[in-house]
C-alpha cells in the first residue's frame, strides 16, 4: 500500500501571510505544498491588471514568495501546486523558469495547466470555467516540481496531487470525494486551524499555523498542522470549514460530486481530526464558470452624527445632499448605523454613522458631483458635521455572474515540463441522481425551562459568499444541543432573526453527521462582492450577527 500523502497549504487568498511558504517548507515534512490565490473578486483584479499589461494576470505575490521558496522546496523534495497563474498561467510558468535560472536551479521543472479561459462575451472582462484536478495530475505524472494553474476548483489543488500519488482513476468517486473534502478543508488556510473560529476564546489563535492533510489511499484523511505552530485543529474548526461556502448534501465539482452528508469526523489525537465515510458520485453534466464585468462606478461618503437628534440630523443632511445633486445617480443608498449610546463617555460612542453609496454607469455622476456636494455642506448642515474621511472621486466596481459551460467546449490541457501538451479527457458525466431524501431529524428535547440568550452561547457559525448569495453554516458540539437546534432554527426562524433575509428565499440543508445546518440566502449580496452593494459585501460576519441574536434556549444547554 502506498504511504500517506502529506500535503500542506500556504495561502487561502491573494494577500495571505507572505511568510507562510517559508514557514511550511521549513516547519515539517511535506510531499506537496499548495497555494490558493483565486476568488471571484481576484479574477476581476487580475483582469484589470491584464488590461494595463498583457504580460500580467497572475498573482505576483507568489512569484516573490518563490524567490526563497523555490530553493527550499527543491532541497526538501516538495512539489508545489498553485492556482496563482490566474488568467495567465503560461506567463507565470515562464517567469518561474526565469527565476529558477537566476537562482541557479535550472533543474527545477515547471509545468502549467490551461484551458479554463472561455470566449469572453461582449461587455465582460473575464470568463473562466472551473477545471478539476486532472491537469495537475498529468503535470505531476510528467515530472513537474511546480505546477501552475489558472481557474481550477480550490479543492483540485489537493485532489489532483492525490490522484497522481495514489494512481486513482477518474471513476474512483469515493476516493476522489475524500480528497475533495480534505481539499475544501485546506483551501482557506488558517480557517481550518482556528482562524475566524466562532469558539476562539480559550485557544491561542494569535498566529495560527497553516493546515496539513495526511491523505490515505482509501480517500480517508487526517487534518492537522505542523508541530509548534499556533492555533487549534479540532472537530469544530474542521466542521466550520466544511460548512464554509457550501450548501446541501451534494458538493458538486468537475471531477466528482462529494456527498457532505456522509462525512464523519472524529478526534485522532491533539490537533488531529480524522475524516472518514465520504461517498462520491459522478460530476454534474455541466462545468461551472464565472464571468466578471465592470458594472459601473461607485462612490461612498460616511457622515458622522454625534449626540442628540440623530434621526433629525440624518434627515437634514440627506435632504441637503439630494437637493444639491444636479443629476441623480442611478442608484442611491442611505444607511444609518446607530452605533451611538445615550450619555456616552467618549465622543466616538456618542456617534452614529450615516453611509451614502451611489452607483452609476457615468463616473462623473458619482465622482466630483457627489464628493463636492458633500464637502460643501461642511458649514451649513447639522451641528457637529464631519466625515470619516475625505470623499474620493469614485471607483469602478465589478459584477460576478455564475454560468455553466458544456465540457465539450473546454480543452483542459496539461503543458508538461518538456513542452509536450497533454489533453485531459473529461470524466464520464452521464448520471441519473435521485434527489437526496431529507435526513431524519433527531428526537426533540423534552419541554423544560428556557432562557432568553444569544444563539452563539450554544452554536457556532461561519458564513460566506457565492456570487450574490450568502451561506451560513451553523453547528453545535453535542448531541443534546443538536436535538434542540435541528428543530429550533428553521428557515422561517432565520428570516425572523435576520430581517435582511425576510423577503428573500432561504433554503435550509440538514447535515446530521456534522450536527449542522447550512442555509443559503439567495440574493442577499446583490451582484456579488465586487459590486460592494452591502455593508459586509462577502457576508463574512453574517454568521456572527446570527450568533448574537437572542432566542429562547433550553436552560439545560446554557
Amino acid at each position: 500500500m502506498t504511504r500517506a500523502l502529506r500535503i500542506g497549504n500556504a495561502s487561502g487568498f491573494y494577500g495571505d501571510r507572505f511568510d507562510a511558504v517559508r514557514e511550511m517548507l521549513t516547519g515539517g515534512e511535506l510531499d506537496v505544498l499548495t497555494g490558493d490565490y483565486l476568488a471571484e473578486l481576484t479574477m476581476l483584479i487580475l483582469g484589470r491588471d491584464r488590461l494595463k499589461d498583457p504580460r500580467l494576470g497572475y498573482a505576483r505575490t507568489f512569484l516573490r514568495q518563490m524567490e526563497e521558496g523555490l530553493g527550499l522546496a527543491h532541497d526538501r523534495g516538495v512539489r508545489i501546486v498553485t492556482n496563482a497563474g490566474g488568467l495567465n498561467p503560461a506567463g507565470l510558468a515562464d517567469a518561474l523558469r526565469a527565476l529558477a535560472d537566476r537562482l541557479g536551479l535550472p533543474q527545477v521543472r515547471v509545468a502549467h495547466v490551461e484551458g479554463d479561459q472561455l470566449p469572453v462575451p461582449e461587455g465582460a472582462l473575464t470568463a473562466n470555467a472551473y477545471l478539476g484536478g486532472g491537469g495537475i495530475t498529468a503535470c505531476l505524472r510528467g515530472g513537474a516540481d511546480v505546477v501552475v494553474t489558472g481557474r481550477v476548483t480550490d479543492a483540485a489543488l489537493v485532489s489532483g496531487p492525490a490522484a497522481w500519488w495514489f494512481g486513482w482513476g477518474p471513476d474512483e468517486y469515493d476516493r476522489l470525494a475524500g480528497a475533495v473534502v480534505a481539499g475544501h478543508v485546506l483551501e482557506c488556510g488558517t480557517q481550518a486551524t482556528g482562524g475566524n473560529y466562532a469558539f476562539f476564546t480559550g485557544h491561542d489563535v494569535r498566529r495560527p499555523g497553516f493546515p496539513v492533510a495526511e491523505l490515505h489511499e482509501d480517500g480517508t484523511s487526517v487534518i492537522t498542522k505542523q508541530d509548534g505552530t499556533g492555533g487549534v485543529v479540532d472537530t469544530g474548526t474542521v466542521t466550520a470549514q466544511l460548512l464554509y461556502e457550501t450548501a446541501g448534501a451534494r458538493y458538486a465539482g468537475p471531477d466528482v460530486t462529494a456527498r457532505l452528508d456522509t462525512v464523519r469526523l472524529e478526534p485522532d489525537g491533539p490537533d488531529r481530526v480524522r475524516i472518514t465515510g465520504v461517498r462520491g458520485e459522478a460530476p454534474p453534466p455541466a462545468l461551472k464558470a464565472g464571468l466578471n464585468r465592470l458594472g459601473g462606478w461607485r462612490n461612498e461618503v460616511v457622515f458622522v452624527l454625534t449626540g442628540l437628534d440623530i434621526e433629525a440630523k440624518a434627515r437634514l443632511v440627506r435632504g441637503q445632499l439630494e437637493d444639491a445633486l444636479a443629476v441623480k445617480p442611478a442608484e442611491v443608498r442611505w444607511e444609518l448605523a446607530r452605533t451611538d449610546r445615550p450619555d456616552a463617555s467618549t465622543e466616538e460612542t456618542a456617534s452614529a454613522l450615516l453611509r451614502l453609496v451611489v452607483r452609476d454607469a457615468d463616473p462623473d455622476t458619482v465622482g466630483r458631483a457627489v464628493s463636492g456636494a458633500a464637502v460643501e455642506l461642511a458649514l451649513s448642515s447639522y451641528p457637529g458635521f464631519h466625515l470619516t474621511a475625505p470623499p474620493g472621486k469614485g471607483a469602478p466596481y465589478g459584477v460576478f455572474e455564475a454560468v455553466y459551460a458544456d465540457p465539450g467546449t473546454v480543452t483542459h490541457t496539461a503543458v508538461l515540463p518538456d513542452g509536450r501538451r497533454e489533453v485531459v479527457p473529461p470524466p464520464a458525466r452521464t448520471r441519473t441522481l435521485e434527489p437526496v431524501p431529507p435526513p431524519p431529524l433527531p428526537e426533540p428535547l423534552p419541554d423544560g425551562p428556557v432562557r432568553r440568550a444569544p444563539l452563539g452561547r450554544v452554536a457556532g457559525a461561519r458564513s460566506g459568499d457565492k456570487g450574490g448569495d450568502a451561506n451560513i453554516g451553523v453547528w453545535v458540539p453535542t448531541d443534546e444541543a443538536w436535538r434542540w437546534l435541528a428543530h429550533a432554527l428553521t428557515a422561517d426562524r432565520l428570516r425572523a432573526l435576520l430581517p435582511e433575509a425576510a423577503p428573500l428565499e432561504v433554503v435550509r440543508h440538514v447535515l446530521p453527521n456534522l450536527r449542522a445546518l447550512n442555509f443559503t440566502v439567495t440574493g442577499l449580496l446583490g451582484e456579488g462582492v465586487a459590486a460592494q452593494a452591502r455593508f459586509d459585501p462577502q457576508a463574512k460576519a453574517l454568521g456572527e450577527w446570527l450568533r448574537a441574536r437572542h432566542l429562547d434556549i433550553p436552560e439545560a444547554l446554557l
